[in-house]
């Protein structure tokens, strides 16, 4: 059936498409509205401190500024809801090839290099990290902006350089 809208003909179907293309701009303003809500813009509450826990003690000499550590680990964003405050994992290199990096130096985040100054071949090392010594306010792949983040870093081997 035609129906006519201001001196033209339309069917009912070409009515409704063009009322539906008038809402489209308001509907994709709600949408881009939730999903930038929903990439943690700003936290609700304050970043939890930086931790260092040990969950298995190391041996051997500490590792110093500049020695050469491989370690496995595991990455995950922080979530005070859960009792471990693990949330979604982001990363793991367990099971693979040990990363390597010169501990002290700016060559990772700066939580690493604060948390694993003086740690021992063997050490397992929990590390709660707030933004400001992770990535901050940049997104970096999965990790939304201003995310604190939990690691457990198994250190394989030091190598004094």
């Amino acid at each position: 059936m035609a129906r006519t809208v201001a001196g033209r003909r339309y069917n009912r179907t070409v009515i409704r498409t063009r009322r539906s293309l008038r809402q489209l701009p308001l509907v994709t303003l709600l949408f881009a509205l939730a999903f930038v809500g929903a990439c943690g813009g700003t936290p609700t509450e304050p970043a939890p401190a930086f931790t260092q826990t040990d969950l298995r003690a190391g041996s051997g000499a500490p590792a110093e500024t500049g020695d050469i550590l491989s370690v496995f680990y595991t990455g995950w964003i922080y979530d005070a809801s859960r009792p471990d405050q693990k949330g979604l994992q982001f990363e793991t290199n367990v099971g693979r090839t040990a990363l390597r990096f010169a501990v002290g130096v700016g060559q990772v985040i700066p939580g690493w290099d604060q948390g694993l100054a003086g740690v021992q071949t063997g050490t397992i090392r929990r590390l709660v990290i707030p933004p400001d010594l992770a990535y901050g306010p940049e997104r970096n792949g999965p990790i939304p902006p201003n995310s604190t983040l939990v690691f457990e870093v198994e250190v394989a081997e030091i190598e004094k350089p």
